[in-house]
């Protein structure tokens, strides 16, 4: 929702005493007409006033199922605040170097990655999408601080340089987030298959534990056994390639 005095709360559906609009209804609306009840419905929320989270759930089926670019544009629009009002809580924002749009932009990113079509009917209700929007809001923040955990665990910090253990100064912040851009890169293209990237992302940047991984993705892990061998698996391959500790040097 929008954001406003309870713009940290998320929403939770509740009953509604309109008309429920039938779902192959809500599948034809216009999607001008569809984000325009979303802002209503949020205005109506906020208010105190009953509400219809359904609207904005179709807004969210049709970007994240259908990949509609516009209605992800509407999303992201409608969104933004109550993101960055996410982002600006984190107690690591203050020392983040970064402006909190560029950390909305990449919450935003992380969640289009995360649920792909096949994962949507895993999120039943608005309630349950923004919850997961806002674990990526607040994971984004400390993601430089994961790409340096990264290299504790891959890289022994004997190996790194003084430099590589310090704060960018303010006019390196662009050569940094290319920096960033090229490690995860490089990481991902040294990864095997989903199982991987699922236990890379959600470990290193979501700061998920296995237990909640597993919890996650039971569809690719058939116990939490199996998320730490991959997690295990992983870091021993990499730390072993040479390619990457010339990355980090």
């Amino acid at each position: 929702m929008q954001q406003g005095d309870g713009a940290g709360v998320i929403p939770l559906e509740r009953a509604d005493v309109q008309i429920m609009p039938a779902a192959s209804d809500l599948m034809t609306l216009p999607l001008e007409a569809l984000a325009r009840q979303c802002c209503t419905e949020s205005e109506r929320f906020y208010r105190g006033q009953p509400h219809n989270t359904r609207f904005a759930y179709e807004l969210f089926r049709r970007a994240l199922v259908e990949r509609n670019e516009a209605a992800w544009e509407h999303v992201y629009a409608h969104y933004s605040p109550l993101v960055d009002s996410w982002v600006r809580r984190s107690g690591a924002f203050l020392n983040s170097g970064e402006s909190s749009e560029f950390f909305v932009s990449l919450a935003f990113t992380r969640f289009w990655r995360a649920i792909p079509p096949r994962r949507f009917a895993a999120f039943p209700t608005l309630a349950a999408l923004l919850q997961y929007l806002q674990r990526c809001a607040g994971c984004v923040v400390i993601d430089s601080v994961r790409t340096q955990s990264w290299g504790a665990e891959v890289v022994p910090e004997d190996a790194l340089s003084v430099t590589q253990l310090t704060q960018p100064a303010p006019d390196e912040e662009a050569m940094e987030r290319v920096n960033r851009a090229e490690f995860w890169s490089y990481i991902d293209a040294q990864l095997h298959d989903e199982a991987e990237r699922v236990v890379v992302f959600h470990s290193f940047v979501m700061g998920m534990k296995p237990g909640d991984i597993y919890d996650c993705r039971p569809d690719l892990f058939e116990c939490i056994t199996d998320v730490y061998n991959v997690k295990r698996n992983v870091l021993g391959r990499l730390s072993r390639n040479q390619g990457l500790r010339e990355l980090l040097a």
